[in-house]
């Protein structure tokens, strides 16, 4: 990537920290949960996906030899517990479905289009050290301008924030909810990057 485009990454990081100090607290690091409204309509699309499977909850925990409990799925459907990033994949995979199947639409009145439903971005630096290069060179560089900013090189995680996952996908060319589906393929989203905020 030429200087020019460092440039441009650094600008857009700069822009989109400004902004988001603008409109939260600037002593908070971590944006506001989705609302419940969002918690429910991720639910609805689980129970939908589950429901075009002719699957009952309990069917579920069966096929799944007892990985997936009734009680768990069920709450998950419910917006009563929240769902982490790789739970979420993990199901996704057990319904042969894309993750981004299960996220609301944007146009939902509840959906946090800024994040994609994320409540919290925890990248997971060690692996993101060893996906395909030339598929996360412009997160690399990214996550560089961030480090660089904060001073900070010792982590092997590292929280964003909304906005920062807002101006990737516009390096990206594409939109949140797709950037979140290659975030989860690349498998460079720690654990506790949570869909939902709820009850653990």
């Amino acid at each position: 990537m030429a200087p020019d485009d460092d440039s441009q990454t650094a600008v857009l990081t700069s822009t989109a920290r400004t902004d988001a100090i603008n409109t939260t607290s600037a002593a908070e690091d971590d944006d506001p949960p989705p609302s419940r409204e969002y918690a429910k309509a991720l639910g609805a699309r689980l129970r939908a996906i589950r429901g075009q499977q002719h699957l009952s909850l309990h069917a579920v925990e069966r096929k799944s030899d007892g990985k997936w409990k009734a009680v768990v799925v069920g709450s998950y459907e419910r917006g009563d517990r929240a769902v982490s990033v790789q739970r979420l994949a993990e199901l996704a995979d057990f319904y042969r479905v894309p993750v981004s199947v299960l996220l609301p639409s944007e146009d939902h009145p509840g959906s946090s289009s800024a994040t994609g439903g994320l409540a919290k971005i925890v990248l997971n630096l060690e692996r993101l050290h060893s996906a395909p290069a030339e598929e996360v060179t412009l997160l690399t560089r990214f996550v560089g301008a961030i480090q660089r900013e904060r001073g900070d090189y010792g982590n092997r995680v590292l929280s964003i924030r909304a906005e920062d996952l807002r101006t990737l996908a516009i390096l990206y060319d594409t939109t949140v909810e797709a950037l979140t589906e290659r975030l989860v393929r690349w498998q460079v989203l720690a654990p506790d990057s949570l869909i939902l905020d709820g009850e653990p």
